[in-house]
């Protein structure tokens, strides 16, 4: 795979989502198992809700001041939405499918363009630390700022 390479994430199309048995929606830009999401919501209710009631059991007869025991209670309740994210997350894969295809480079030269025509310049790759290239190249994006560096100098000579 080159690095002009983008990714889309697209949703199922509906047949093929109802053949396979899933019940998909998108929610917040993400495409979701609507009955997985309802198990997600019970598991994550049980676990920090049984973590802040258990943390406010012990820490409240430990505590000096009740209200001290109880707002560390509270902490310990979003230590287990943590914990249940972590759960969910390893119960229930991503429904997106990643799909690659080769996106045209042009878009690059003219995003250099861009950045000239607000910036009035991109630097000189030669002025850059050794970890920023180092970067740069792994990115792909070397290569594109060389080019153009050598291109635009070509044009102002």
């Amino acid at each position: 795979m080159t690095h002009e390479a983008a990714t889309l994430a697209q949703v199922p199309s509906d047949a093929r989502a109802s053949a396979s048995g899933l019940h998909l929606a998108e929610i917040w830009g993400d495409v979701v198992d609507i009955r997985q999401l309802g198990m997600a919501i019970v598991i994550g209710a049980v676990i920090s809700v049984g973590t802040f009631l258990i943390a406010v059991q012990i820490l409240g007869s430990i505590a000096p001041v009740a209200a001290i025991g109880r707002a560390y209670a509270m902490l310990a309740g979003l230590g287990g939405c943590v914990i249940s994210g972590v759960v969910c997350a390893r119960l229930f894969a991503p429904k997106r499918q990643v799909i690659e295809t080769v996106a045209d480079p042009r878009w690059r030269d003219e995003a250099m363009d861009e950045l000239v025509k607000e910036t009035g310049s991109v630097g000189h790759a030669a002025d850059l630390p050794a970890v920023t290239v180092d970067e740069m190249k792994e990115l792909g994006l070397y290569d594109t700022f060389t080019s153009y560096e050598t291109r635009h100098a070509e044009k102002e000579a």
